[in-house]
């Protein structure tokens, strides 16, 4: 009889599980992505990226989760003893996104309190990388940057005080908290936007389709990306809260909600964006695409230049859009964290505390170095191929390993439709086998492809001053190290009867 923690609700594992999926790169990646890569005829190819792999991949792992009842790396152990390295591989990756994505929170932490007073002034470039990060040359430490250490000890303490109180009283009820009021923060945002001057030339560009841009490939593998990277997929995340649902819950229908609930979240930032992108063009009598901007940039030196412009109101609407990047990254943070703090109970059988304490307290210490002087371009270097090489590498392991090798998809399959409402039999059932065992594969295995052949033919970075030792060192290294590190945790042996799967729980609550 298993005694695994549960959510409370239905609504709680959703607001988690589309907390997790909507993150910052909903507000500041996918505007710029959708806008380079066709306007508005990028739908298309985005709505069908997914259909074909978002989607499906979120019913494989919801699946995966809810059958085998465990974190990542015991969820692979019980499906097959020689998959366990591919869990531990994804905790590994989680690992090193949450040591850097808590610096971006604790940045937009202080541009929240920076927006009061427009502390950034005119040249918010020259304000972010001098004043506030006093950055130094890549690859040197150059001592902490104050304004950035507090901050960032204040993220720590706030996702481990969530994390301490568990999966129903801490996560649940921080996502029923954030999620609402991020939403909210962000409508206040759009309505205000589209009430700006030249917000409509923005929208123009944002949504103007060019219909000649489907027919190039990379238009379709960005889509791919862009659905890939944002929903929270092979990293661990999704296995880990689909093991904390009841027996009886509807996995089919769980993943399509996340899965439109955080394109909706995307299609809303992209409409706020460019209202505003709209309103900084017309404001300095440029094109909207001379002023479009992604990442880092947008949010912290073009964002403060409009808030700059504002006719009115300017503080508050820096601190409610600085705001809503701290709740977006709060709820996501503390969902990679739970991934090594499950896989930690799960491996060592110790407390939810001490997997704590421990898990993430170490995480936390290690994340310090980016609070150094240098501390942004380690993050540049490690987010870039953690994601090009962890992220879609695992991502495109697991579906092989899992169709393929294991041959596992038919058993959950039968899972799924043993609990869910939305069948996957006939069509969809079809839909779903043809997704996984081809397109994502072929998709993913293109992206991989190409990814090699750019990083060894170009340095990442290189126009910033970023050196191939560099890369190596803080790039390469870490993205392998997590392979290694997947293959060295399965042989610390399970305890006795852990790999079993669990027949049934002692604490069931209805759908």
């Amino acid at each position: 009889m298993e005694n695994r923690p549960q959510w409370g609700t239905r609504a709680g594992f959703i607001l988690a599980a589309a907390g997790s999926a909507i993150g910052l790169g909903n507000i500041w990646r996918f505007p710029a992505v959708a806008y380079e890569n066709g306007g508005g005829a990028f739908f298309l190819p985005y709505l069908f990226a997914l259909l074909t792999a978002g989607i499906p991949l979120l019913i494989l792992e919801f699946t995966m989760g809810h059958k085998y009842r465990g974190s990542a790396p015991l969820s692979f152990a019980r499906m097959n003893k020689k998959t366990e390295w591919i869990g531990w591989w994804q905790v590994g990756i989680s690992f090193i996104i949450s040591i850097y994505y808590g610096a971006i929170i604790a940045w937009a932490m202080s541009y929240s309190v920076f927006s009061f007073n427009l502390n950034w002034g005119n040249d918010t470039a020259g304000f972010l990388f001098g004043d506030y990060l006093n950055i130094t040359d890549p690859g040197k430490f150059d001592g902490f940057v104050p304004g950035v250490l507090l901050p960032l000890i204040l993220v720590w303490v706030i996702a481990l005080g969530v994390l301490y109180r568990g999966v129903k009283r801490g996560i649940e009820l921080a996502n029923k908290i954030f999620i609402p009021a991020l939403l909210v923060l962000f409508l206040i945002i759009v309505v205000r936007a589209l009430t700006l001057e030249g917000a409509v030339d923005g929208l123009n560009a944002f949504f103007k389709p060019d219909w000649s841009a489907i027919s190039s490939g990379k238009v379709w593998v960005a889509a791919y990306g862009q659905i890939f990277f944002s929903l929270s997929i092979a990293f661990a995340i999704m296995i880990t809260y689909s093991s904390y649902l009841p027996k009886k819950s509807d996995i089919t229908n769980n993943a399509f909600i996340t899965g439109f609930a955080n394109s909706s979240f995307e299609l809303l930032a992209g409409i706020g964006v460019f209202s505003i992108l709209g309103f900084m063009a017309m404001q300095q009598g440029e094109a909207v695409s001379d002023v479009v901007s992604a990442g880092v940039g947008l949010a912290f030196v073009v964002f403060p230049a409009v808030i700059n412009e504002l006719p009115a109101l300017n503080g508050l609407f820096g601190f409610l859009f600085f705001g809503s990047l701290v709740l977006a990254g709060l709820s996501s943070l503390i969902s990679i964290i739970e991934t090594y703090i499950a896989g930690l109970q799960d491996k060592f059988k110790i407390s939810r505390s001490k997997a704590v304490i421990f898990g993430g307290g170490f995480a936390a210490i290690v994340s310090l170095m980016f609070a150094t002087r240098g501390g942004l371009w380690f993050l540049d270097v490690m987010d870039y191929f953690i994601n090009s090489f962890g992220v879609a590498l695992a991502g495109l392991v697991q579906v092989i390993v899992v169709v393929w090798f294991a041959k596992e998809l038919k058993s959950l399959q039968a899972h799924a439709n043993s609990v869910s409402d939305i069948k996957l039999t006939g069509l969809l059932g079809g839909w779903w086998k043809i997704s996984l065992a081809f397109i994502t594969p072929a998709v993913l295995g293109y992206m991989m492809i190409d990814n090699i052949r750019t990083n060894i033919s170009e340095v990442y970075g290189a126009g910033d001053g970023i050196s191939r030792a560099f890369t190596v060192q803080y790039g390469w290294a870490v993205a392998i190290g997590v392979i290694v590190l997947g293959f060295l945790l399965t042989l610390v042996k399970w305890k006795k009867d852990t790999v079993e799967v669990p027949q049934s729980s002692s604490k069931e609550v209805s759908k």
